[in-house]
């Protein structure tokens, strides 16, 4: 999802957006709403229940999505998406068989009723809709709102280490290494879209 998200945002999730839900099977008892096309929403990543997702809703309940030469296109009509990035300037042409990668020329497909297509804003890049299929309405838990807390620090690196090995080189020696460990101020509180 970059540049819109970034490794180290920390989100508001609305749970109540798409309806309120069973905490046990996450199906909703009551309707509250449905995920519109551009929402960043979170869900259950469908080959690993386990795992949540986030990316972006592209495609609603009856939509025809394919993407030729990178350009999505809903409904036959071109979807603009300005949050989108393409950082590979190749083109992956049309899979011939199935361990071909569909990143570049996907579809056509039709989403099914209750199911959505979704795709990461970051789409050279994004592991979505393209290679692992639709997401249920029963596999959606909310809408993200806004970052409320941002940092930087080493790929890989848990939050709390590099924040106490900044904390224990200012105690101790008087220093703090900003490529360690970095609050990310401009982000916080961005209302995300």
């Amino acid at each position: 999802m970059q540049p819109t998200l970034l490794i180290g945002d920390y989100l508001l999730v609305n749970k109540f957006t798409y309806g309120i839900r069973n905490p046990f099977t996450n199906k909703v008892w009551i309707p509250v709403g449905l995920p519109q096309r551009g929402d960043i929403a979170v869900f259950i990543f469908p080959q690993d229940p386990s795992k949540d997702y986030i990316k972006r809703v592209v495609g609603l309940p009856g939509d025809k999505v394919q993407v030729i030469n990178k350009k999505v296109y809903v409904n036959g009509r071109l979807l603009e998406t300005p949050q989108a990035v393409h950082a590979d300037p190749m083109v992956i042409p049309p899979p011939r068989s199935p361990i071909e990668s569909p990143r570049d020329n996907f579809g056509p497909v039709v989403v099914p009723k209750d199911a959505y297509f979704f795709m990461g804003d970051n789409r050279d890049q994004s592991y979505d809709s393209r290679f692992w299929g639709f997401v249920s309405l029963d596999a959606l838990k909310g809408k993200a709102v806004i970052i409320y807390f941002s940092w930087e620090g080493p790929q890989g690196t848990p939050f709390f280490n590099a924040f106490l090995g900044e904390l224990k080189n200012l105690l101790f020696h008087f220093s703090w290494d900003a490529n360690s460990f970095r609050l990310r101020w401009n982000r916080i509180g961005t209302l995300i879209k």
